[in-house]
């Protein structure tokens, strides 16, 4: 009878250690799991799972930068600018997608750098010419300019300060007439006054300055 009740015991705590043996492998197996690139992540995951310990691929952001390769105002030397670039806080919000140049109806556009005509049409009704910029990445820049009678061809190369067209007299959204001037990369609106260098920039006209210790000549 005693070793009965002491069989039992025994067949009762072998059970239980049993039991706590297989509770315990359950909890390791997720991790065990992950490690070894399961369900949970890497090598062994679903298609496009991250490695374990590496943070998820955030998306490209948007290239904003915009190399100084304008050689020429798309009017006049140095027009005046009406409204400036204002961009928008979201993709369809308010805002100034470009900036207006006091021209008159008219005046030749130009091409501000050298590239070539992706567009050159008509668009709701007014004039617009597209050019993409040589040398500026993939996408490239592409300047727009409106509106604008072209009369470059799509597809033809332009030289920077080439003429692209004339400003028409109708088709401005400015008080006055003038040329709106715009750049893109993809679908990313950019300043297009960022694409002159600070000599184009300047205001007022170049001047020779006196050299030191040199007399000036007799007039």
């Amino acid at each position: 009878m005693r070793e009965d009740r002491s069989m039992r015991t025994w067949l009762t705590l072998l059970l239980a250690l049993m039991v706590a043996a297989v509770g315990a492998a359950g909890a390791a197996l997720p991790a065990a799991t992950a490690l070894d690139g399961g369900p949970g992540g890497g090598p062994g995951g679903l298609p496009g799972d991250d490695p374990v310990g590496s943070s998820p691929s955030a998306p490209p952001a948007a290239d904003t930068s915009v190399p100084a390769v304008g050689r020429a105002w798309p009017v006049g030397l140095r027009p005046s600018v009406i409204r400036g670039w204002e961009p928008p806080a979201s993709t369809y919000g308010r805002g100034h997608r470009g900036v207006d140049l006091t021209a008159a109806p008219g005046t030749p556009v130009r091409a501000v750098a050298p590239g070539r005509v992706s567009f050159a049409g008509r668009v709701a009704g007014r004039g617009v010419v597209s050019v993409e910029l040589n040398g500026t990445g993939d996408p490239p820049l592409r300047t727009t300019y409106e509106p604008v009678r072209a009369t470059a061809k799509k597809g033809a190369e332009v030289a920077a300060g080439e003429v692209i067209g004339v400003l028409e007299p109708t088709g401005s959204h400015c008080p006055a007439s003038c040329l709106h001037w715009g750049l893109r990369r993809a679908n990313t609106y950019l300043d297009p006054l960022s694409l002159l260098p600070p000599w184009l920039l300047g205001r007022g006209p170049s001047r020779l300055l006196p050299v030191i210790g040199v007399p000036e000549p007799e007039v």
